[in-house]
C-alpha cells in the first residue's frame, strides 16, 4: 500500500481510444480497432477511461486493458454518472462501493486517479460535498486510491470548498475551458488537468506557444512549485513542496486533434 512511486512524473494523454475520426488523424491503416488501445498506449503515457462513466465494466475487461498496455502506462477512470449526477451526492455510498468493487483493481499498478465529474448544474453545498468526499475510499484491496473532483459550477470558487478538498486529500481538477470555471489552487499531492481548447485549424490542437506554456506549467507542478499564470481562488500560493505526479489530458474541443496535442506536449517535456 502507500502512495504510488511516481512523484514528479508527468503523464500526458487523451480521453478514451475508440474515436472514429482518429482512424484518419491518429491510427495507421494497419492498426485494427481491436488493437487501438495497444497502439495508443505506446504513443501517450496515460488515458482517461471514459466508458466507465456510462456503465460498469467487468473485471475481465479491466484485466484486458491492463495486459494491452506497457508496464509504465497508467489509466485514470471516470466514475459512473449514476454516482456523480444524482441529486444528493451524500447518498452515493452504496453506489461508490459497487463501482470500486466492480473490477478496477484488475488494472493493478496501472490504476491512476479516479475522476469524479459533477454536473454543471451541481452547486456547492458544503455539507453535501464534505459528506460525498468522506465516502471516497482510500484503498481498494492493496491499491492506494487517488481521487480527482471536477466541479463545473461557479459557486465552487470559494475557499471553504478548497479547505474541504484539502482536508480529504482530493485533487480539484484544473479545467482549461471557455465555459466552465477553472482554478489552479492545489488541494492534493497530485495534479489533474483537463485541457479542452483544441481547435481543428491547428494540427496539434493547441499552438506551439501554448503547448510550451503547458510544458512549463507541468514542470512547475511536478517539481513542487506552482504556475504563476493560471487563475486561482486564493491569491497566495503555497511554498514549494515535494515533487508531485501530474496528469494532463486533452479532452474534447476539436477532439480529432487530441492525440497530436498530447504527443507534441510529451515531446516538449522530453
Amino acid at each position: 500500500m502507500g502512495v504510488p512511486p511516481d512523484k514528479g512524473h508527468i503523464r500526458v494523454g487523451i480521453g478514451g481510444w475508440n474515436y472514429e475520426p482518429w482512424r484518419k488523424t491518429f491510427y495507421p491503416a494497419e492498426v485494427t480497432q481491436s488493437r487501438e488501445l495497444e497502439y495508443a498506449s505506446r504513443h501517450v503515457t496515460s488515458i482517461e477511461i471514459n466508458g466507465t462513466f456510462y456503465g460498469l465494466q467487468k473485471p475481465t475487461v479491466f484485466a484486458k486493458w491492463h495486459d494491452s498496455t506497457p508496464e509504465s502506462f497508467m489509466f485514470s477512470i471516470k466514475a459512473p454518472r449514476f454516482i456523480v449526477q444524482r441529486k444528493d451526492l451524500a447518498s452515493a455510498g452504496t453506489a461508490i462501493e459497487r463501482f470500486v468493487s466492480s473490477g478496477i483493481t484488475e488494472l493493478k499498478a496501472k490504476l491512476g486517479p479516479i475522476l469524479w465529474q459533477l454536473a454543471d448544474t451541481k452547486g456547492f453545498d458544503p455539507k453535501e460535498i464534505e459528506s460525498f468526499l468522506s465516502l471516497l475510499p482510500a484503498t481498494a484491496g492493496k491499491l492506494h486510491l487517488r481521487h480527482a473532483l471536477e466541479v463545473r459550477h461557479g459557486s465552487f470558487l470559494n475557499r471553504e470548498f478548497l479547505a474541504i478538498a484539502r482536508q480529504r486529500g482530493v485533487a480539484v481538477v484544473y479545467e482549461d475551458d471557455a465555459t466552465h470555471p477553472g482554478f489552479a489552487d492545489l488541494t492534493s499531492a497530485f495534479v489533474y488537468a483537463r485541457l479542452r481548447r483544441s481547435t481543428a485549424s491547428c494540427a496539434t490542437g493547441y499552438s506551439l506557444a501554448s503547448l510550451k506554456q503547458w510544458a512549463r506549467r507541468a514542470q512547475a507542478w511536478a517539481s513542487g512549485k506552482e504556475p504563476t499564470d493560471l487563475p486561482r481562488v486564493a491569491a497566495v500560493r503555497s511554498a514549494a513542496g515535494q515533487p508531485r505526479p501530474v496528469f494532463i489530458f486533452f479532452i474534447n474541443g476539436a477532439k480529432e486533434r487530441a492525440p497530436a496535442a498530447a504527443r507534441k506536449l510529451i515531446s516538449l517535456l522530453e
